[in-house]
């Protein structure tokens, strides 16, 4: 599969964004890249999920604990090849033949184009992505001199993967609940405790963990920040073991386990009673990437159903002839390419406020805001593009010969890595409190919809009649009690992901054309039509051909 050239919609977004002479760089990479994905990456991600899935040993022949991961070859060529490309390395460093830095922009195309192969192994590349961010933006200039380099390494020396260690067994996602200690000694700190569930163990070469140093606070703001490497120098374990690796229903190509610190050396990173501020930064950083890795899963589900609908025979016609089918093609790409443009505005977004410190106290809080909408709404999306992809395929969709069961598995955890549904809802919640968000919000939405042509300003009225009844929503809301709040905070988050879906999905129609009115004329009368009222245009039997076929 060539994935670059299998998305249109992609290279419409990067021509947005990236100025020409990066565009004219790009392009060319992402083609090689998406070849690459599109054939050995994905065999091999197979190989990884039936039969090569890392493996704990233990022990070695003497009886001591060397708590080593083993990784398949193939896998360990992925890694390689991956980060060699830049993914992690040109967000901090500048392209040999360029002479300037990557973007985050650039690095999510890839994360996008590799999550559809091997979304398991984004997930160490988002850990990196968010330990090389840690490190860079607020570790001494000592710590980066030692470490950064292989953590942003493109083959240049060793690489050192890296890793985000905040769960404990008792706290979850109640992180203030976190006891692991952190002692003085000497130039450094050590560490003793235990990470439930520490993701990359035994395969990251540095960790970013979260402890509490004696004396300080109970809660989140007791909690500091500390680099741990996996190994000392001489390439002994650091202190650390692992208990065991998570028998996880997808994602299995990584290493996901408990890990224990036994007085384990570290180092402080930052202001002490910053950690856990810090690391809700990467946080943020990480639930973009598993919203790109979402949007990904989609792209590749929508791929295989398409696929299988164009050559599989049903009753004497090909599956793509019969209207169901062309509905849920055609619903299908519509979706995932308005739900793709707008995570890539948010990584534009991002790129300018956190990548470029050009935000505002106001932008960082609607920044916050858009994170919590697309991780939460792309995630279940994910699902249920997968899903569909299954019944699109009958019972093949269910057999591990095909790739949808591995999708469906795999898109699962999304909705559970960097904060649930609920959890996200409560984020939407303090935003509302502390920042009167909606407020905000709404001005940004009229803002953008004023500048539409007075025709799209008309396909999108129903969104601004939600515009309006969200103003209301939000102020009985605010004014309920604190357990009505939280019960409803989460249907405030899904009205707001459909207003700015569809501002996107308008803003797309305004530059691409006639294709792209279409995609938005879809796109609104799925949001906002009732489902209830007999559908004369049937708009998705008419468009088929412009829609899936283009």
């Amino acid at each position: 599969m060539k994935l670059y050239q299998a998305d249109p919609n992609l290279a419409f977004i990067l021509r947005q964004y990236l100025d020409p002479k990066f565009l004219q760089w790009a392009e060319p990479e992402l083609e090689k890249f998406g070849q690459l994905c599109g054939t050995e990456f994905d065999q091999r991600a197979v190989h990884t999920d039936r039969d090569g899935q890392p493996k704990l040993i233990k022990y070695d022949k003497y009886g001591e604990d060397i708590s080593f991961v083993w990784l398949n070859e193939g896998y360990k060529k992925t890694i390689e090849q991956t980060y060699n490309a830049g993914i992690v390395g040109y967000l901090h460093k500048e392209i040999p033949t360029l002479g300037r830095r990557g973007n985050y922009l650039y690095s999510f195309a890839q994360g996008y184009l590799l999550s559809q192969v091997e979304p398991g192994f984004y997930c160490p590349v988002t850990l990196t992505m968010a330990t090389a961010y840690l490190l860079d933006r607020y570790g001494s200039g000592e710590l980066k001199a030692k470490f950064l380099p292989h953590i942003i390494s493109t083959g240049d020396v060793e690489l050192f993967e890296g890793a985000t260690f905040l769960t404990e067994r008792q706290g979850g996602s109640d992180v203030g609940a976190n006891e692991t200690k952190a002692e003085p000694f000497g130039d450094h700190y050590v560490l003793s405790g235990e990470k439930y569930f520490a993701s990359n163990a035994g395969a990251c070469g540095v960790a970013m963990v979260l402890g509490r140093i004696e004396g300080a606070q109970k809660g989140t703001k007791g909690l500091s920040l500390f680099l741990v490497p996996w190994r000392k120098e001489d390439g002994s374990l650091n202190g650390i073991t692992i208990r065991r690796l998570k028998d996880k229903l997808g994602v299995r190509a990584v290493p996901s386990g408990e890990v224990v610190f036994h007085q384990a050396k570290a180092f402080l990173v930052g202001d002490a009673s910053k950690g856990f501020s810090y690391m809700m930064e990467a946080l943020n950083l990480s639930r973009i990437c598993n919203t790109i890795a979402s949007v990904g899963i989609m792209q590749r589900a929508y791929l295989e159903a398409k696929q299988y609908a164009f050559t599989r025979d049903a009753f004497g016609s090909k599956l793509k002839e019969y209207p169901m089918v062309q509905e849920t093609l055609v619903n299908m790409r519509v979706k995932q390419e308005v739900e793709t443009s707008a995570s890539f505005a948010l990584v534009d977004f991002y790129d300018k406020v956190i990548g470029q410190n050009q935000g505002t106290i106001e932008d960082q809080a609607l920044l916050r805001l858009l994170i919590a909408l697309l991780k939460a709404e792309t995630a279940e999306q994910a699902i249920h593009f997968a899903h569909e992809a299954i019944e699109m395929h009958g019972g093949n969709g269910y057999i591990e010969d095909f790739v949808t069961p591995r999708l469906l598995r795999d898109a699962q955890v999304l909705t559970v890595w960097e904060g649930t549904a609920n959890i996200l809802g409560l984020e939407v919640l303090r935003l509302l409190t502390k920042f009167h968000i909606d407020q905000l919000f709404l001005k940004y939405i009229e803002s953008e919809y004023d500048k539409l042509p007075l025709e799209l300003q008309r396909l999108g009225f129903p969104m601004k009649v939600a515009c309006e009844g969200l103003a209301k929503f939000v102020e009985q809301v605010k004014s309920a009690s604190s357990v009505e709040q939280t019960y409803h905070c989460k249907k405030v988050a899904k009205l707001m992901t459909n207003i700015y879906e569809s501002l996107v999905a308008l803003q797309d129609a305004a530059i691409g054309g006639e294709r792209k009115k279409i995609v938005a004329r879809l796109f609104m009368k799925k949001t906002w039509q009732d489902s209830l009222s007999f559908d004369n245009e049937m708009l998705q039997l008419t468009y088929f051909n412009e829609i899936v076929d283009k």
